[in-house]
């Protein structure tokens, strides 16, 4: 065995001085361009601000945090790929600034870094590569050409011994492969956007990819298909203002790349949760041009969303960078400071990885730290959404190693003027020890349920030892929520996401059918919670899709009448099919996007027509989207509870019974004294209403709670029909045993 300071000797002795053998030297760069100097300018604000000059001379402000660095060049692009390098000379606080006239919006740029090359130290220098602006507005550069040819890495990936090749360096020029950051000038005021700013309780959130909403709609011009102008286009919002949605998680849209070993297999990152700019809209989903005009964009798809009354919300990623572990790409972070952005093992030359992706970003660094909040704020006040989706939350959680509710990113998060007002999501957990934090953010937070998740699946494949778990999830999960202050909407249920199956492949197929990802059925989850209700994958049985049919109005019915904030995944309201992948990260094609083709047969429209009715009923009715936890307690001078279950006998629920498993749970919701005031400020009173679940696989009598719980009863939905024109106005008295069909939810409202 030989130590570490022995290879690392013996590397740079076969390297040559400047540490990259021949091979990745000879012929391969170019001479250098003459370099200038710049004007002192502004370290404040970081990245490329255009602005007149002291004396009044047009250009562009550039400041770049690079802590350790020992200089800094600025790499100007004209229009045929010329570089003209500008010296930053001066250095404030870590931050290498400087004002260079003439420069335009519209005009290319990155950075060289230069400083030391010891990756057994964490220092990974290296001015042969060109780097992204982390705080770049736009990224130009198209989705299909930003590959990773050999020349984008820092370290010589061909050398021939593995156990030290990340610390070779590799010479070549890397900015004929890169994308460059591009100078951005907008002013807009936002003076004309009116945000809809829904209440947490209100809320009904809708997933979707902003290329494959679009990419396949009839109604959205070719041209704009798979854009942000494509999801700003009246035929796309009117789907999501029929629907009834009140807001849209985008799947990421900041600048992204592609992992090396899709690009190897001919396939690319389709969900783009592998993050390079932080500022920049996602490139290839602009129409309009990747100079500029993607923000503006951006901009015109949020205001159009929300006109119609719908909210936008960004899934970031802000927990690692497309940079990968020791032997991925240099792209940005990696060659500015590796040490200052990543976290590193005691072994220096490696990454901590709590993410999965080869690294994560070090979020106690104050620089790190200030990278995510600008990043925010300006997504917020520049850019106009209105919350963010965290990946893997806990993973910016966590203080040196532990995940920590009191840690920096937590505290400056909460008392931030911008970012404590919007709408704030956790995905509450990651992949490191003590990752899986649900129920834990503190009360500023809202967070995936993927408690409620599994509670669902089972219960309605039959796989529930009980209905404890399931009561819970109903009610809003106060088991997990109730501290603190947190409220009902802190639980946002949902049943699918665009992580596993849709939901029809949840009752179509029992196990992964990824062939298609290349990675021999190693990728996706193997827990899959599913049922294929007879058959594994399509099939042209009747009594097989028809059941499948059902399942699917049982599982939207029961979310959108559960108390907390509901999540759908785009498509799910008109039977998407992936064809049993559950986990399309890299099917940019018909597999992932959404056929809208669906809503031209009858079965999969009743499934859209069942879905907006049920968010019009929630809309409509407050006792089914709660602002406090319910009690038990009687809150009505009958004595009525404002919750209250029952067996299938009429009668209510006993320990024993919750401890004992159950085809069949009736949920009371009382509508009368619901915490809060309306907008007069009078009490709110509201109906009240029975639902009831039925996994059994026969009909069975469910008898209806008598006095005073209600005199009678009158059907709302019933999932046993395909179509619900005829079940609803159907009354039946109290103390009656209804028939409930086979797998079912009846919703009844008291009279």
């Amino acid at each position: 065995m030989t130590s570490a300071a022995e290879q690392r000797a013996a590397a740079q002795g076969r390297a040559g001085q400047g540490g990259a053998p021949a091979a990745a030297t000879a012929g391969a760069r170019r001479p250098e361009p003459p370099a200038t100097a710049a004007r002192p300018g502004a370290p404040t604000p970081l990245g490329a601000r255009f602005r007149p000059g002291p004396d009044g001379t047009e250009g562009t402000n550039f400041a770049l945090w690079a802590g350790g660095a020992e200089a800094v060049q600025l790499c100007l692009f004209d229009d045929a790929g010329r570089e003209t390098r500008v010296r930053l000379t001066e250095l404030t606080h870590e931050i290498w600034h400087g004002f260079v006239p003439g420069v335009r919006p519209g005009r290319r740029y990155g950075y060289r870094v230069h400083g030391r090359w010891d990756p057994w130290t964490g220092a990974r220098w290296n001015p042969a590569k060109l780097l992204l602006d982390p705080y770049a507005r736009a990224v130009d550069g198209d989705y299909a050409a930003f590959g990773l040819p050999p020349e984008v890495y820092g370290h010589v990936r061909d050398w021939p011994e593995q156990h030290v090749a990340d610390t070779v360096r590799d010479d070549r020029d890397s900015a004929p492969f890169v994308p460059k950051g591009v100078v951005v000038h907008d002013d807009d005021d936002w003076a004309d956007d009116r945000r809809p700013r829904t209440p947490w309780a209100d809320s009904v959130i809708y997933e979707l990819h902003v290329r494959g909403f679009t990419k396949l709609h009839p109604g959205i011009p070719e041209e704009l298909r798979g854009t942000y102008a494509g999801l700003a286009h009246p035929a796309a919002v009117e789907h999501l203002v029929r629907l009834g949605v009140t807001a849209v998680e985008l799947l990421p849209v900041h600048q992204f790349a592609h992992e090396d070993h899709l690009l190897r297999r001919g396939l690319g990152n389709y969900w783009g949760y592998n993050s390079i700019g932080y500022f920049a809209p996602h490139a290839a989903y602009a129409a309009s041009g990747t100079t500029g005009e993607q923000v503006g964009e951006f901009k015109r798809m949020v205001r159009a969303l929300h006109a119609a009354g719908i909210e936008v919300i960004l899934d970031v990623v802000y927990n690692h960078t497309a940079e990968a572990g020791e032997l991925g790409p240099t792209l940005s972070l990696k060659g500015i400071d590796n040490r200052g952005y990543y976290r590193l093992q005691d072994d220096a030359r490696r990454y901590a990885d709590y993410t999965g992706c080869g690294n994560t970003l070090h979020v106690v660094q104050p620089q790190v730290l200030r990278l995510i909040t600008d990043s925010l704020r300006y997504w917020v006040t520049e850019m106009g959404v209105d919350g963010f989706r965290f990946d893997l939350a806990a993973a910016l959680a966590r203080s040196m190693h532990d995940v920590d509710m009191l840690s920096p990113f937590l505290a400056v998060i909460a008392q931030d003027p911008v970012l404590r007002r919007v709408k704030l999501i956790a995905e509450p957990w990651d992949i490191g020890s003590g990752g899986y934090q649900v129920g834990a953010f503190p009360p500023l937070w809202t967070e995936w349920n993927d408690r409620y998740r599994g509670a669902v699946r089972d219960f309605w494949r039959g796989a529930l030892p009980d209905v404890r778990d399931l009561g819970y999830r109903l009610s809003g999960s106060s088991d997990l929520y109730a501290w603190g202050g947190r409220r009902p909407y802190a639980s946002v249920n949902f049943v699918t996401a665009h992580d596993g199956f849709t939901l029809r492949d949840l009752v179509s197929y029992e196990r992964k059918h990824n062939e298609a990802n290349g990675e021999q059925g190693r990728d996706g989850s193997d827990d899959n919670r599913s049922w294929n209700c007879g058959a594994e994958g399509e099939t042209d049985e009747e009594r097989i899709r028809a059941l499948r049919r059902r399942q699917l109005r049982n599982l939207l019915s029961t979310l959108l009448l559960s108390t907390g904030v509901p999540m759908l995944v785009a498509g799910d309201e008109l039977g998407r099919t992936q064809r049993g992948n559950n986990n399309a990260y890299c099917q940019d094609n018909e597999i992932s996007w959404l056929d809208w083709s669906l809503l031209a047969e009858p079965g999969w429209r009743a499934l859209f027509e069942l879905t907006s009715r049920l968010i019009a009923l929630r809309h409509r009715h407050p006792v089914l989207r709660r602002r406090a936890f319910f009690s038990g307690r009687p809150h009505s001078a009958d004595g009525l509870r404002d919750l209250a279950w029952f067996t299938a006998r009429g009668e209510e629920m006993t320990e024993g019974d919750w401890y004992a498993p159950a085809a069949a749970l009736g949920m009371y919701l009382s509508g009368r004294d619901i915490p809060g005031r309306d907008e007069r400020g009078a009490p709110i009173l509201d109906d009240s209403f029975l639902a009831v679940l039925h996994a059994g696989d026969r009909p069975a009598p469910f008898v209806l709670p008598g006095p005073p719980w209600a005199d009678r009863y009158e059907v709302v939905v019933d999932t046993s029909r395909e179509e619900q024109a005829a079940a609803p106005g159907v009354v039946h008295r109290a103390g009656a045993a209804v028939s409930l069909g086979g797998r079912a939810v009846l919703l009844l409202r008291v009279l």
